[in-house]
């Protein structure tokens, strides 16, 4: 378990040193803002839909490691998503970084697995959770900030 718990934190620093998809997406055609008040956690997300399937996720901010990593992955993990198929995947990743993972079903969640240990730290969910939540505000075209405190 402990290489296990290595080869995690090793995938969670990297993509936290080098996120992917970050920087601006010129023909993005939804945008929100994210905001984490507790630690100051705040990420754009950009995102380009084609044909009702999300073609590309891009993302720009400032934060802290779970933070930047959870939104890179996320933004690896998307593409070619529908945005139904988005919704079910964060109902997945809240569940598993709140511990709350049921026996049975919920999609597949690859690399995002790698944050299932942000669980033993309750005060980092918010953190992991913030690009996720200010997807769906994307998703469905909020034009206020998300803030992890409403």
């Amino acid at each position: 378990m402990g290489e296990l718990r290595d080869l995690y934190q090793e995938v969670i620093l990297d993509h936290g040193r080098r996120p992917r998809n970050f920087g601006p997406l010129p023909d993005a055609d939804r945008h929100a803002e994210g905001f984490n008040p507790l630690c100051g956690d705040r990420i754009t997300l950009h995102v380009k839909t084609r044909d009702g399937v999300i073609e590309d996720v891009h993302f720009e901010g400032v934060g802290c490691a779970i933070s930047i990593a959870s939104a890179s992955l996320m933004s690896e993990t998307l593409k070619g998503k529908t945005p139904a198929q988005a919704a079910a995947m964060f109902d997945g990743f809240h569940a598993l970084v709140t511990g709350h993972v049921p026996d049975q079903g919920g999609p597949a969640l690859g690399k995002l697995e790698v944050l299932g240990g942000v669980a033993e730290f309750p005060m980092r969910v918010k953190c992991a959770t913030l690009a996720w939540h200010t997807l769906q505000a994307a998703l469905r075209g909020d034009t206020q900030p998300v803030s992890t405190e409403t």
